[in-house]
């Protein structure tokens, strides 16, 4: 990162109406964009929340098609002549009833420059917070992905990686200077858990973090905890979402990343 950039996380509360959600989705994007940002982030399920056989059916090959989702985005990106990185959406896989858990970075360009295919499952008993079997309905990826994207160089994660810090070691030692959380997480876990994990990467990775939720009630019961958050390097929570959909901003500074990494060398220090 060699100059400041403005960022952008998009709150949500998708449902299970591809139509609607992509509408309410662009109209989000283009606030960010009006509002400066360079790169703006979608939640995880931010084109189609709903039942497991609807996702399989709306997934996506972004490699040779244009389907609705990677449309509405290429073309927003390039409207826009922005980054736009398109938090979990279902991309084809061999399995066509297990699509991929796709973190999409498209470019000002409306090309498809990288992505991360959703590495961690969440398979979870939750105590009365219901039960989930991402697995049963979605094929992991693996590999650790650092993208080239607004001048920064982006470690790519989606929900449930936020409680594995070796993915976030992985992307710092690839060079990431900005982590980027796209994420449904649940009303029950995320009320307890959200900011402290995602205070818990920054400080450890000493990397800004750019976490975009969903919020309220979805199909099938579900519900999920909002909280928008951007996170600086020295842990301090710089911009936050309040309830309802929306969209949040914050500048990140390369000289105080390069500050914090220097006052508190850590990353030099690690021996394992």
């Amino acid at each position: 990162m060699q100059e400041p950039v403005l960022v952008a996380a998009v709150q949500l509360s998708s449902q299970d109406d591809l139509a609607d959600n992509l509408r309410r989705t662009c109209a989000l994007i283009d606030e960010a964009a009006a509002r400066g940002a360079r790169l703006v982030l979608l939640p995880e399920n931010f084109a189609f929340f709903g039942d497991e056989a609807g996702k399989a059916a709306v997934a996506e090959d972004l490699d040779h098609a244009d389907g609705p989702i990677g449309g509405a985005l290429r073309e927003r990106a390039r409207a826009r002549s922005i980054w736009v990185v398109a938090g979990g959406m279902p991309e084809r896989s061999p399995d066509a009833a297990r699509p991929y858990n796709t973190c999409a970075v498209f470019a000002p360009t409306g090309q498809v420059s990288d992505r991360y295919r959703k590495v961690h499952l969440f398979d979870v008993d939750i105590a009365h917070g219901g039960r989930y079997r991402e697995s049963d309905s979605t094929t992991a990826g693996d590999g650790a992905h650092v993208a080239e994207a607004a001048g920064a160089r982006v470690g790519l994660s989606v929900c449930y990686d936020l409680r594995f810090p070796e993915l976030y070691r992985a992307l710092v030692q690839r060079g990431a200077e900005l982590l980027v959380v796209p994420a449904a997480f649940t009303l029950m876990t995320g009320k307890d858990h959200w900011h402290v994990l995602l205070r818990a990467r920054a400080i450890e990775s000493q990397c800004f973090v750019l976490a975009a939720a969903q919020w309220g009630k979805h199909p099938r019961n579900r519900q999920t905890y909002g909280k928008s958050c951007i996170v600086d390097p020295w842990g301090e929570v710089i911009a936050q979402a309040s309830e309802g959909e929306g969209v949040i901003t914050a500048r990140l500074d390369p000289a105080y990343l390069e500050q914090v990494r220097t006052t508190l060398p850590s990353l030099t220090h690690r021996r394992m």
